[in-house]
């Protein structure tokens, strides 16, 4: 499949997608100055391409009650392990990002929780999965940066 040359305007579009994805095509061309036809076309054609996979919905853990964030660190007996203690990580729901990582650790995990109490109990979670030898556990303090746009800007300026 060739690649899909993306110029300003599709730029311009994402920048708006990525601000809400729920905007509706013809905000989007209002504020571009362009029809809701060219802006459907697209996006679709985006979609098509795979540049745009769905969309996605904010949600504030902090207003649900879990305003505790881990990075949690995960060392395994053996490499070949990995499938299989994803497989447990999936059914933890507390577990919302896992990453297979070169390095220190095995697999890299995100934890939400509601209090460094549930955080332990879901760090025991972890710990009780066959295969985990240990872990080890970073707390966020803070989410300073979390920023789809700049990477994107990069990526049109490169083009």
């Amino acid at each position: 499949m060739a690649k899909l040359k993306l110029d300003e305007v599709d730029h311009q579009i994402l920048d708006l997608l990525i601000d809400n994805s729920r905007t509706a095509f013809t905000d989007i061309a209002k504020k571009l100055l362009i029809s809701a036809g060219t802006v459907h076309v697209r996006v679709k054609k985006m979609e098509d391409a795979g540049i745009i996979k769905g969309s996605s919905l904010n949600l504030d853990y902090k207003k649900l009650g879990y305003t505790f964030i881990a990075y949690i660190g995960i060392f395994l007996e053996k490499t070949r392990q990995t499938n299989f203690v994803l497989q447990y990580l999936e059914k933890i729901p507390f577990v919302t990002v896992a990453h297979i990582t070169t390095g220190k650790f095995n697999i890299f995990c995100k934890v939400r929780a509601k209090s460094t109490d549930h955080a332990k109990d879901i760090i025991f979670m972890i710990d009780d999965i066959e295969g985990v030898s240990r872990t080890e556990t970073m707390i966020s303090l803070e989410e300073s940066i979390n920023d789809k746009k700049r990477l994107m800007h990069r990526i049109f300026n490169e083009l």
